[in-house]
């Protein structure tokens, strides 16, 4: 053979051999193992990735708007949008219809990723849990973020689905398996009041950092659960007793967090929906989006990405999450600014002519009437997308102008980096308004119900 070749074939032998090397020995990028994960700098970073887990639903997989199984499930809106087929799972929960194991767009997607919220927390913990007080000097408050981050992601499922599998960052995927989600009712918020109680003991009031869980924000969700939990309820959620030491507890963790005087109502309830107020005096816990921060689309929250006016020529999609004219009759009131009870159920709400609670401008798309504050764009009845299955209503306040620096659009979807409080002010006065109540104490409540 000509030596010529054979030199030839021995090269592209060696260049072939490197070349497999490089490619067996590739290391992807995006992908991190234990061994990447010993530096300070490392672990805090999964922190990071903790909080920014709890925002990351979708629009067909919520888990801090739910809007879905909220408001839609109850009488406050209607699904919206392009007539019942439109995302017809959502007409199915607005009926009341049975969860079908084949509903992969919201109950399952839900489920999903509230359960990697959870998984992110419980990798973090371990982590952290590998470095010692002096090695890593955030330790304390870090393993009591991750733990209240991890008790928001199981308060979320546990309202919507009740039972559930509790498992902590010591549980092996072989356990996890094994798991039961056969729980008592009271046996389940438990586990889950042990990593808000474990924030309540060791999360620092003020945190150096405005996103972060503090002290007051661990007691203000822990009053929360202990409020849902004081319903004691059988079997088929019929309640059938209110646990007066739970609402005690309700009592003293709520009123901490109003004795710390650190938080106080907006001087305007529009600031509470508004960018450029955001992280407020009101916001106890709130989840942290971005824009314009050297990524493609921000850290975006597109949870209610459907939600805009179909018709606005500024939006072009969705219209779903329509008002009901139930939500708008709930805002009427007397000559006298209280809420008309008498005629609420009776008569359909003459918009003309009736006395409202000012706040139904800042819920409700109304014909006429300004959206969301720019006084230049009046809704109208022309952006709604099927008024004669879903009436003329629409949403408004998680929307934001089209003009706002806060708003983006990915195809047809809107997107905006305005914050999503969890927890507000507001929330804290009315559920120790509530306790107040059900303990019989209602000159105590009042007053709370009135400053809101």
């Amino acid at each position: 053979m000509n030596k010529n070749i054979i030199l030839s074939v021995l090269a592209v032998g060696i260049l072939a051999t490197s070349s497999c090397d490089e490619q067996l020995n590739y290391t992807p990028t995006g992908v991190l193992s234990s061994s990447d994960l010993t530096s300070v700098s490392a672990i805090d970073g999964l922190v990071t990735s903790a909080y920014a887990a709890i925002g990351n639903g979708d629009m067909i997989g919520p888990i801090y708007s739910n809007w879905v199984y909220g408001s839609v499930r109850s009488d406050d809106t209607y699904k919206g949008g392009g007539g019942t087929g439109d995302v017809g799972e959502i007409d199915a929960l607005e009926h009341y219809n049975l969860v079908q194991p084949n509903m992969d767009a919201f109950v399952t997607r839900t489920w999903r990723n509230l359960f990697k919220s959870i998984s992110r927390c419980n990798v973090a913990l371990l982590a952290v849990n590998g470095l010692t007080d002096s090695d890593y000097p955030a330790k304390k408050s870090r393993l009591a973020e991750l733990r209240f981050l991890r008790a928001h992601s199981y308060f979320t499922m546990k309202l919507l689905y009740k039972n559930i599998p509790i498992f902590d960052e010591n549980t092996t995927q072989e356990d996890i398996l094994q798991v039961s989600n056969d729980l008592s009712n009271d046996a389940s918020w438990n586990k889950i009041a042990e990593d808000f109680q474990y924030a309540v003991d060791n999360l620092p009031e003020t945190q150096p950092d405005l996103a972060r869980a503090n002290k007051f924000a661990a007691q203000a969700y822990l009053a929360k659960l202990k409020l849902y939990q004081a319903y004691e309820q059988d079997e088929t959620h019929k309640v059938t007793g209110i646990n007066s030491s739970r609402l005690q507890e309700v009592v003293t963790l709520a009123q901490a967090v109003v004795n710390s005087g650190k938080y106080r109502l907006s001087p305007d309830i529009a600031d509470n929906f508004l960018p450029e107020t955001e992280n407020g005096s009101e916001s106890i816990f709130a989840i942290q989006f971005t824009i314009n921060d050297g990524t493609t689309a921000g850290r975006m929250s597109y949870e209610d990405g459907l939600n805009y006016p179909h018709g606005a020529p500024q939006y072009g999609c969705c219209g779903f999450h329509a008002g009901s004219q139930n939500l708008v009759n709930a805002h009427t009131t007397d000559a006298n600014g209280w809420p008309n009870f008498d005629t609420f159920n009776n008569q359909i709400a003459n918009l003309s002519t009736a006395t409202v609670d000012p706040r139904l401008d800042h819920t409700v798309g109304i014909d006429g009437h300004p959206y969301k504050y720019d006084n230049t764009l009046p809704f109208s009845n022309s952006w709604v997308r099927d008024a004669g299955v879903y009436g003329n209503f629409h949403t408004m306040r998680f929307q934001q102008l089209a003009s706002s620096g806060s708003y983006f659009k990915l195809g047809p979807f809107m997107g905006t980096a305005k914050n999503y409080d969890i927890l507000r002010y507001d929330d804290i006065l009315l559920i120790l308004a509530e306790a107040y109540i059900q303990l019989g104490q209602q000159d105590l409540a009042l007053p709370l119900i009135n400053q809101v």
